[in-house]
């Protein structure tokens, strides 16, 4: 389980002090919290537009329509708050920068698991294909190679797919919370699969 990011409370600290530097809509808060940690933290829309909420009802944020987007802006009780814990804020960019620390070696150690296991498969595979080939003709043997090879390629298709529906779930979550999501948009998503898919159907079966 990945570390938690932000102590108890502290998000919502943290929030305010990127509104005190301009108006955003929580599509722009959830970027600038992904550059901020370099892509290792991606918070979902689930995480930060309830905090905005209850930044609203507490009275330290304002949201406004602005065509289909909503933007939040800090309110003078939200930048008198800020001023009262400032002494905290310094605490918070250390947990911050700790924990973007931490998920990066956890990111590093995962890609050195996924690896790992990975060249044990294709080294098993390579095995089973030593074997089969002992006893086989050159033919087979080439076979062989070429099974092991696509079982390679199939891992780095299977992880570009999960990573990829990652991303752009939570892109289009975040701009459906925004309002900004589009019919368009939607459009784009379902014809651009499926060419996908028609391209990629006639390219393996030739």
């Amino acid at each position: 389980m990945s570390p938690a990011v932000f102590g108890h409370g502290h998000l919502r600290l943290y929030l305010l002090r990127l509104l005190a530097d301009r108006p955003m809509h929580g599509y722009e808060i959830i970027q600038a919290l992904t550059d901020s940690s370099g892509g290792t933290y991606a918070p979902s829309a689930g995480t930060i537009y309830p905090r905005l909420g209850k930044l609203e009802e507490e009275g330290l944020v304002t949201k406004e329509a602005d065509g289909r987007k909503t933007v939040y802006a800090i309110t003078d009780a939200g930048r008198a708050e800020l001023r009262m814990r400032e002494p905290e804020l310094a605490g918070i960019e250390s947990e911050f920068t700790d924990s973007v620390r931490r998920l990066a070696d956890e990111v590093r150690a995962s890609v050195t698991d996924a690896m790992r296991t990975l060249r044990a498969d294709l080294a098993a595979a390579a095995r089973d294909a030593r074997a089969d080939g002992a006893s086989a003709d050159r033919g087979t043997r080439v076979d062989d190679d070429a099974r092991t090879e696509s079982r390679a390629r199939l891992h780095e298709a299977e992880a570009a797919l999960t990573e990829f529906r990652g991303e752009m779930r939570e892109e289009l979550r975040a701009a459906a919370a925004d309002g900004i999501l589009t019919p368009d948009a939607v459009r784009l998503v379902t014809d651009g699969l499926g060419d996908l898919r028609k391209q990629l159907v006639a390219h393996l079966r030739g």
